[in-house]
């Protein structure tokens, strides 16, 4: 590995950058307040591992990506009402759809 210096002043310091980082959404969260109450072992394997944020972070992507899914899958067997026509019904029915692929979601990757 070849480091790269940079002078200040009369020394040279290393061209060092922390790792960019890690964003971790709302089920990411969710699944760390549901490890580190619910799973202190495995919470805190991951915490020393130095894996605990990469684990959040792909949960929360996975855990996206089915809501999607699963609300694409939902809206194709109900199909929402006119937005134009009827907004607070079309509301109502999105929200709705939107609780359970997240129930869906919760129960199998989350709470798991």
């Amino acid at each position: 590995m070849e480091l790269m210096y940079r002078m200040n002043g009369n020394y040279q310091l290393p061209n060092l950058a922390p790792p960019a980082p890690i964003r971790i959404g709302k089920y990411g969260m969710l699944r760390k307040t549901f490890l580190k109450n619910e799973r202190k072992g495995s919470y805190a394997h991951l915490l020393l591992s130095e894996q605990l944020n990469s684990h959040l972070a792909e949960i929360d992507q996975t855990a996206q990506e089915q809501v999607e899914w699963t609300m694409a899958r939902l809206l194709e067997r109900h199909p929402a009402p006119d937005k134009a026509a009827h907004p607070l019904d079309w509301t109502s029915h999105m929200n709705g759809l939107k609780q359970q692929a997240e129930e869906l979601v919760l129960s199998e990757l989350i709470y798991s």
